[in-house]
């Protein structure tokens, strides 16, 4: 597990030891990235169910100006600590250890927003609903969520609205957009 690209790039980064984290793998975290490349640039992002931070420090080395990485396991927040020590990207990095919901309905807006739940659970759905309740997302911000592929991504009301699914193997990636309003 590697930064792929920007000022971190080629960076090893800390990988847990149990099971019970799931890394989004090279391949899907570029293919991400291609996809949301030119939002990053000075972004205050929302890296939910973190795990080991890879994503959030994708962005930070991309350019985004602030990340917060929110996980409800210790362990998780802990390996997310060191890689972003590792990184050297601690002024721009906040760790939280929180309900990923629990954490949305405090939350501050965002321009980005990864959501990477564990497989088989209804996280997205319910993180989708809270992020449109307590509007966290700022106007033409973005929503990247990552799940299985044979999972049906809910539609949203505007101005909050379901943009294009991406499919890499047993992979889907759906991206959700916040229309600014005039």
């Amino acid at each position: 597990m590697r930064v792929i690209s920007g000022d971190f790039r080629g960076r090893r980064l800390e990988a847990p030891k149990s099971f019970d984290v799931r890394p989004t793998s090279d391949k899907v975290k570029e293919s991400v990235f291609n996809i949301i490349q030119f939002q990053i640039a000075g972004a205050r992002v929302l890296d939910l169910f973190s795990g080991t931070g890879q994503l959030g420090l994708e962005t930070l080395s991309r350019g985004a100006a602030e990340c917060v990485f929110v996980d409800s396991s210790q362990e998780s927040i802990a390996i997310a600590r060191r890689n972003i020590e590792l990184c050297g990207a601690g002024g721009a990095a906040r760790t939280v250890r929180a309900d990923a919901l629990e954490y949305i309905g405090r939350a501050e807006p965002f321009d980005i927003i990864l959501i990477d739940p564990p497989y088989d659970t209804d996280f997205i759905e319910k993180c989708l609903r809270r992020i449109i309740e307590f509007d966290i997302l700022k106007d033409s911000g973005i929503i990247v969520c990552e799940s299985r592929d044979e999972l049906k991504m809910p539609e949203t009301e505007p101005p909050y609205r379901k943009q294009r699914e991406y499919r890499y193997g047993k992979i889907k990636i759906t991206i959700y957009t916040k229309e600014a309003v005039l």
